[in-house]
């Protein structure tokens, strides 16, 4: 922030320093660990009188002087260029926090360079006394070179105390000094040995290769336990929030984990042949292949090593990108191009966004990022992005998966950012595809009731109010088509009788354009990879179609039609989320038609998911998941979660989601460890969300108010209530969510949430089954009071739900007289006022729930005075000024 910046989009900074530093590491190890080689070695020689070892000795040295002193030098002086360019900002605190220590270090590096000129050039002149004891003062001084080297490096790692003392030796000594050393002690070794190798196949004697190369494959040996072990030492000191971010999470570290692995287990694999008699033009192949892997072997453990700091370069005090933490607050309040000291734009305006998001991208993304370049592309990162999704992303990055670092500024120069990414450079429009209007009145009318005739009514209702599905079933699956219905059947008396299937069948039949849903989705092809079965076109999982009977539920005493396939697509190509059923109760005995009604099976296919993972709805413009959106969604859950979905989709394997997320509404144990799937979806995208109002249900639930479902349509609705009064805003739903489900991920999740009363007042939940009880607001079944919440007070148990709980008669179930959630009487709904009111309309001419206004002869064939239902029955209804016509009061 407060230096220029290198503007090299196709090869960034951390790359530069990536291959200068790597190449620099494995010639400097090589440096120590070959002092230590060459004192030993020729020790030997001089203990066993072997002028042939001394020969190979002074020849080796040559080598190791023009590897060292040239291209270690050379690589050295490169790597304090490239991190001065690339982090200024760490350079310079590093350099200030232990100059005495480099001053030091510059004091072994002197004596290292005069021991080994000395040692090579007088190698035949010294005794062979005065000869061991230069070849020991190299070793000795390139081992404190890098015992000084290695605690500045760990610092950067594991500052320890100096974030709040700020002392230089707590600094220094710290944490992970001790077990880098020696880890890196045993790297030195290992290298010896593999450089000695090289060397023994180009300037040792025939006769004393085989001896050689034995000698030199034992330091490869020596070296493994001091690697081995402290390696495990070496981790432990890891941050606990790294181990989880970067070595769960960041896949970048997880591959340089599998290529350390590999390449460990060939170099000791290559060493073996070496022991054996192999042709010696072989040797030499393998002596360069030796070498190369070794590189990479280090390469490996140098990129995890750097990961294993992010998002700092100073773990907890410096940003990845040269921002001090404690800076944070303050720049996200007062702007970030404000105080960046070289940026050409200081205020985000309309005219400048884009130049204001690039001059972002330069100083917060391109230490890390390129553009069309050789790594870290930042528009193959984007690609599957909005620019909506992209803010989304913004705003959550770093939260969730805590190896990148967060976006830092202000709400417009965030969106600048996403500007610059999406629209600049990938060329998108700013606003997702615009909402296609479809909704038109639906021509249906309740069949006709005579008071004072007909002995039956049927209440049916659905239980959820609204069935979703995803219809992306070639790629993935967590809501599968199969609405509910539920019903009852009453014979009117002065003391009604609930009928049971002993007595009389229910039959249900879809009104023309819905029998067909197999036409419009894939389910049924893919119904054995989601379930390991067969299900017969137009069919549920439970056997039912668009036309069939009612089962009767023995321990709720209710009739039931559970997994109906009905979407809300019409043959003749419209999109119509309140298919209507007719439904007839008929005599067992005589076969009779005891009574008729219609209750519309409300469906939704309307998920907005393309608004941040683009795409557009596949059904029509209208709803549904498009084959673009799903395959960006998977390739994010491959991304973030390390899985292989999109490839097994393409395989023909499409997955379903509760699989391994539990989730009560489908019936899913899931896997244990993993979050439920609501707590997964939720605690997820709340992380990522700049919504925290009602606009964050509408991103994926079927209500936008300029969407073609509405599936939040009662009278709560009407009164201006929101979802968040019930549910919470979308950081309080989550929170209470994971808190319910409390796994190692979620904890993760929790960290960044803000809801609006602290995290330990909320009450954790289990999904759909405990959820805002209606007495919450309704106490003693009376007006709620202005300052009434649903939220944080939840059901017990199932039992408590209001689509399954009964009134104090226990007979009753409260949605045969008001309704089904979300759509509860009266109910608005843009399709028609008759839609969701059907049953009020036919037993009692109004869209009031059923017995309001003291309609109490829908059933008892007479007023009743006593509020035998629940209490405050007997009374007008109180929200009339709502209504506009006088069928609604009828």
């Amino acid at each position: 922030m407060n230096y220029p910046v290198w503007e090299t989009y196709f090869i960034n900074p951390g790359l530069w320093v990536a291959i200068i530093a790597v190449f620099h590491v494995f010639i400097s190890h090589f440096a120590v660990g070959g002092g230590i080689y060459l004192w030993y070695t020729d020790r030997l020689s001089v203990l066993t009188n072997d002028q042939d070892l001394r020969e190979f000795v002074r020849k080796h040295t040559w080598f190791f002087l023009l590897i060292t002193m040239v291209l270690g030098g050379v690589s050295g002086v490169g790597i304090w260029f490239i991190i001065g360019i690339a982090n200024p900002e760490a350079t310079s605190i590093l350099i200030n926090q232990f100059v005495f220590f480099w001053a030091i270090e510059w004091v072994f590096f002197f004596v290292e360079i005069v021991a080994l000129l000395i040692y090579h050039y007088k190698f035949d002149e010294l005794s062979d006394k005065l000869r061991l004891r230069v070849a020991l003062l190299y070793a000795i001084s390139a081992w404190m070179s890098l015992f000084v080297i290695n605690g500045i490096i760990c610092f950067m790692l594991t500052p320890g105390k100096w974030l709040e003392t700020r002392n230089p030796w707590h600094g220094f000594f710290n944490p992970s000094s001790f077990p880098s050393l020696f880890f890196r002690t045993g790297i030195s070794i290992m290298l010896a040995g593999i450089f000695g190798i090289f060397s023994t196949l180009f300037f040792s004697p025939k006769e004393k290769r085989p001896f050689l190369l034995k000698y030199n494959v034992k330091w490869l040996y020596v070296a493994f336990p001091f690697i081995f072990f402290s390696s495990i030492w070496y981790f432990l000191t890891v941050p606990e929030l790294s181990k989880v971010f970067n070595f769960v999470f960041n896949r970048q570290v997880l591959m340089a984990k599998k290529l350390l692995y590999v390449s460990s287990a060939l170099i000791y694999l290559i060493s073996l042949a070496f022991l054996v008699k192999v042709n010696p033009g072989l040797q030499r192949v393998l002596a360069f292949l030796l070498l190369f892997i070794g590189l990479l072997w280090l390469g490996s453990f140098e990129h995890i090593r750097e990961y294993a700091r992010r998002p700092y370069v100073i773990y907890g005090y410096l940003y990845s990108f040269g921002i001090k933490v404690e800076e944070e607050k303050k720049l996200n309040s007062e702007g970030f191009l404000k105080h960046a000291r070289w940026a050409m734009v200081k205020e985000v305006t309309e005219d400048n966004k884009i130049l204001a998001g690039k001059e972002i991208f330069n100083l917060q993304c391109l230490s890390c990022h390129t553009i069309k370049g050789l790594r870290n592309d930042v528009i193959e990162k984007a690609r599957g992005f909005t620019y909506f999704g992209m803010i989304s992303q913004l705003y959550g990055q770093g939260k969730v998966l805590g190896y990148m670092p967060k976006f830092i500024g202000t709400e417009k120069e965030r969106e600048a950012l996403a500007a610059f990414l999406v629209k600049e450079l990938l060329r998108k429009p700013e606003n997702p595809p615009e909402l296609k209007p479809v909704i038109r009145e639906l021509k249906t009318q309740p069949f006709t009731f005579d008071p004072q005739k007909d002995q039956y009514v049927i209440f049916v209702f659905s239980p959820l109010g609204m069935k979703c599905v995803t219809d992306a079933d070639r790629w993935f699956s967590f809501l599968y088509p199969g609405s509910t219905f539920e019903a009852l059947v009453i014979k009117r008396g002065p003391k009604p009788e609930m009928l049971d299937n002993t007595k009389v069948q229910l039959v249900y039949k879809v009104e023309p354009g819905f029998k067909t849903p197999s036409k419009h989705v894939l389910f049924w092809d893919y119904a054995r990879e989601f379930f390991n079965k067969t299900i017969p076109k137009d069919l549920g999982l439970t056997g039912k179609g668009l036309n069939g009977t009612f089962d009767w539920d023995e321990k709720r005493k209710i009739f039931i039609a559970k997994g109906i396939p009905v979407l809300p697509y019409k043959k003749d190509g419209t999109y119509n989320p309140y298919p209507v059923f007719e439904i007839e109760a008929v005599d067992k005995v005589s076969g009779k038609v005891l009574q008729r009604t219609k209750a519309v099976s409300p469906v939704a296919t309307e998920f907005r998911c393309y608004v941040c993972h683009e795409g557009s709805p596949r059904w029509n413009g209208v709803a549904g998941i498009s084959d673009q959106t799903a395959i960006n969604i998977l390739k994010a859950h491959d991304k973030n979660h390390q899985t292989n979905f999109y490839k097994f989709a393409l395989q023909g394997k499409p997955v379903f989601c509760q699989k391994c997320h539990a989730d009560f509404i489908v019936g899913s144990e899931g896997i244990k460890g993993y979050n439920s799937f609501s707590a997964a979806i939720h605690g997820w995208h709340a992380n990522y969300m700049p919504y925290k109002d009602e606009k964050a249900c509408y991103l994926c639930h079927p209500d936008h108010p300029k969407g073609n479902t509405k599936c939040y349509r009662d009278i709560h609705k009407k009164l201006g209530l929101e979802c968040v009064d019930c549910h919470g805003n979308i950081d309080f739903h989550a929170t209470s969510l994971l808190k319910g489900t409390n796994t190692k991920t979620s904890k993760f999740l929790l960290a960044h949430l803000n809801p609006p009363i602290p995290k330990d007042q909320i009450t954790p939940r289990k999904p759909w089954v405990q959820q805002p009880d209606c007495l919450n607001c309704h106490k003693g079944f009376q007006k709620p009071a202005k300052e009434a919440k649903g939220y944080n007070n939840w059901t017990e148990d199932v039992s408590g739900l209001f689509r399954v709980r009964k009134d104090n008669t226990q007979k009753l179930p409260c949605l045969v007289c008001h309704g089904s959630p979300h759509a509860l009487y009266p109910a608005f709904n843009p399709y028609g006022m008759v839609i969701d009111n059907l049953q009020p309309l036919q037993y009692q001419r109004n869209i009031l729930p059923i017995g309001a206004n003291l309609k109490c002869e829908v059933c008892h064939l007479k007023k009743m005075n006593v509020p035998s239902h629940h209490p405050n029955l007997i009374r007008t209804f109180r929200n009339s000024k709502l209504l506009t016509s006088q069928t609604d009061l009828e």
